[in-house]
């Protein structure tokens, strides 16, 4: 039996014990919304709690896998931000209990990028690339990445990220440990659909156990997190933030 629900921009399918979120504001650049994050750590939350979905699977409709947050939207969300949507879902995937598998076809900028460090499997086809351009917006790290990335891909490497602001390609990712493989763009909904139906088969307890020993004491990590979610804050207020918003939100939009 399978179950379609579109809740606009978040398509949600579960069919054998895989639940898939798909990010689905491809004219917009998948840029996440806070109604998004919303959805999401909601689906997390209840896929954690469900005893049938045995694993998770992230993709996106569209070119590209996700622009990050949508700049406008993130400036108006109220309250702090420990409260706010994109840090529940930060918090919902860091902490998720079950495999995650993700698909990535294309650009991953920012928060598309560093919620791939909370998955298990991640396939990308040849035209993904990844970035981490928080310093470019007078920001710092979130997700755990400052802990993260570097500890996957090695110091000088995550700085080319989290520092210079670069991207990578697909076959640099793969190199640096980021990627479990790279899949032709036509094949790769369906390969990371396979690798996630798989995990799902698989003794539900070994499997949780082994992830967890493989992802060893979440303290440094919740520890990590709480660090950066303070440091975003007092970079979300700076001049040199407000300044790289202010120059973002003026520049024309580019045509489709």
């Amino acid at each position: 039996m399978t179950d379609t629900i579109l809740m606009h921009p978040i398509l949600i399918h579960e069919a054998d014990g895989v639940l898939e979120l798909r990010f689905n504001r491809p004219d917009k650049k998948n840029a996440i919304l806070g109604a998004m994050y919303d959805t999401l750590a909601a689906a997390l939350d209840g896929a954690a709690a469900n005893p049938g979905i045995r694993a998770v699977l992230i993709g996106a409709e569209g070119d590209v896998f996700t622009a990050g947050n949508d700049i406008r939207d993130f400036l108006a969300m109220a309250g702090g931000l420990q409260d706010a949507p994109p840090a529940r879902f930060i918090r919902a995937i860091a902490g998720f209990n079950k495999p995650l598998v993700a698909a990535v076809q294309g650009p991953a900028v920012g928060v598309g990028t560093t919620l791939l460090l909370h998955c298990d499997l991640i396939y990308a086809s040849p035209a993904a690339t990844f970035s981490a351009p928080f310093v470019n917006l007078g920001l710092v790290p979130e997700a755990g990445s400052s802990l993260l990335l570097p500890a996957r891909m090695g110091h000088a490497r995550a700085a080319t990220l989290l520092l210079l602001g670069d991207s990578i390609d697909a076959e640099a990712a793969l190199q640096a440990g980021l990627l479990s493989g790279i899949v032709p763009a036509d094949a790769l909904q369906a390969h990371a659909r396979d690798k996630a139906r798989q995990l799902a088969k698989k003794p539900a307890a070994a499997l949780a156990a082994s992830r967890a020993l493989m992802r060893g004491d979440p303290a440094a990590l919740q520890a990590r997190m709480r660090q950066e979610e303070d440091a975003f804050t007092q970079a979300l207020a700076s001049p040199e933030a407000r300044a790289a918003f202010a120059a973002f939100l003026a520049r024309p939009p580019r045509a489709s």
